[in-house]
Parts: C-alpha cells; sequence; structure tokens
C-alpha cells in the first residue's frame, strides 16, 4: 500500500522533513521513495508553497494513505478539511483518575412467591 509520510533529513537538532510518496513497508529512514512531493521546515511553519498540495490532494484521490502527522499538519493548514487525529502512541494516553463508583447493593427484591402444593386430604373411612 502507498503511503505519504514525513522523511527526515536535516542536521542535529535542525530538523526538515521530506513530504514524500513510498511503500508503507519502507522504512522513514529507508531513503527509497517513489515521488518527492516538497518539503517541511519545523522551524519555518508560515509557508504552503513548499508543498506540492495538486499532487497529494491527486494521490489521496488515488486512495494513499496519509501519515497521522501528515494528515494533522495539513489539516491546520487547510489544504484538506478534517478533523485532527490523535498520533500518540496509545500507552501515553493520560487518563483523569475517575473515583470509582462501588455497585450499590441490590434492593431487596421481592422474591417470586411459591405456589404450595395442594395438601392431598385425608380420606377418613
Amino acid at each position: 500500500m502507498l503511503m505519504i509520510r514525513l522523511q527526515r533529513t536535516g542536521r542535529n537538532h535542525e530538523p526538515t522533513f521530506r513530504v514524500v510518496l513510498t511503500e508503507s513497508k519502507n522504512g522513514p529512514k529507508s531513503g527509497k521513495y517513489l515521488e518527492n512531493l516538497g518539503w517541511y521546515d519545523t522551524r519555518i511553519d508560515n509557508k504552503i508553497e513548499q508543498l506540492d498540495t495538486e499532487k497529494i490532494k491527486y494521490w489521496m484521490s488515488q486512495g494513499v494513505q496519509l501519515s497521522l502527522t501528515l494528515h494533522n499538519y495539513l489539516v491546520s493548514k487547510k489544504v484538506i478539511a478534517g478533523v485532527k487525529l490523535n498520533a500518540l502512541p496509545k500507552k501515553t494516553v493520560i487518563k483523569k483518575d475517575e473515583p470509582v463508583v462501588a455497585a450499590a447493593p441490590a434492593a431487596a427484591a421481592p422474591t417470586p412467591e411459591v405456589e404450595a402444593a395442594p395438601v392431598a386430604e385425608a380420606v377418613v373411612a
């Protein structure tokens, strides 16, 4: 399956990213990609001209998936419509401590009445 994702380039502590079309099985650091669709510099975040938005929309219409980070970036820049998705790993989700409400003991539920079996009357002879 094809995927559009970010590929890190740049020096230490100065990250820049290529936006590439690649096979989803290729690792993000492998350097293998089919097409370069632009670049993203974290330090210069105000330019949208750095991405080829027409090609990105074309590939999305062909069924190519976006990475979660790139999807959220394109939504924030209003290139695509949608809502942001949670890109954090599931193990880091912080849940609020909710008080545990103990189940209240069942109220005295009426017990079904058991009909008494008819008592056979003794025949007096």
